[in-house]
């Protein structure tokens, strides 16, 4: 083999591996490539998502709320019962001072 057979042998080799090269490219970009239809469904997911997280901040608020009313009704109950417990001690004691000052004066 001389030396323009060599080179033109080489320049064939080389033409057919950017060949084969440019077509594999090809088919990866070609398989790997996002449709329409793929970016479409991933944004609707995506607008789905941010009203999913609106909900459950808006649910979270609502909670925070509902708890802080509940606590501060829990409060005024308890002291409610604190004052109705302290006048019923009261009440005992001033009926078991009547009963006691009516054992006296029917003892007398």
């Amino acid at each position: 083999m001389n030396r323009t057979e060599f080179v033109i042998t080489t320049a064939i080799i080389l033409f057919v591996a950017f060949c084969l090269g440019w077509f594999a490219n090809w088919l990866v970009h070609r398989f790997t490539r996002v449709s329409q239809a793929d970016m479409d469904q991933l944004e609707r997911m995506s607008q789905e998502l941010h009203e999913a997280e609106e909900t459950r901040d808006q649910a979270i608020t609502y909670l925070q709320q509902r708890e802080a009313e509940l606590t501060n009704q829990l409060a005024q109950t308890e002291a409610e019962l604190s004052a109705a417990m302290e006048g019923l001690r009261d009440a005992r004691q001033e009926a078991e001072e009547m009963r006691a000052h009516m054992e006296r004066m029917n003892a007398s």
